[in-house]
């Protein structure tokens, strides 16, 4: 069973998480000016890396919570897990 740490709850079971997308994507400043195009890059169109990759996370049968990670989408391994607005100790692709 692969085990998630949680920033606030420590390692727990990945059935309690719930996978929230790519992390670090800003919002458009005026996503009124945007066309349907842009606007549908924007909400559809994510990377998808082999290897080290910054995403949101979500421990859903736990405390709740939000909390970004680091991951190898290859070996499944979570280098780092931070509370939203702390940096990683070292990079993860933003």
């Amino acid at each position: 069973m692969l085990l998630i740490p949680c920033p606030w709850c420590g390692l727990r079971p990945e059935i309690e998480f719930s996978y929230g997308g790519e992390a670090n994507i800003a919002r458009p400043a005026d996503p009124a000016a945007l066309t349907d195009e842009e606007w549908g890059a924007f909400l559809y169109l994510r990377t998808n890396p082999k290897g080290r990759h910054a995403e949101r996370w979500r421990h859903a049968n736990g405390c709740g919570r939000f909390f970004n990670a680091v991951r190898d989408t290859v070996s499944d391994f979570f280098e780092t897990t931070t509370k939203p607005g702390e940096l990683p100790p070292s990079g993860g692709k933003s």
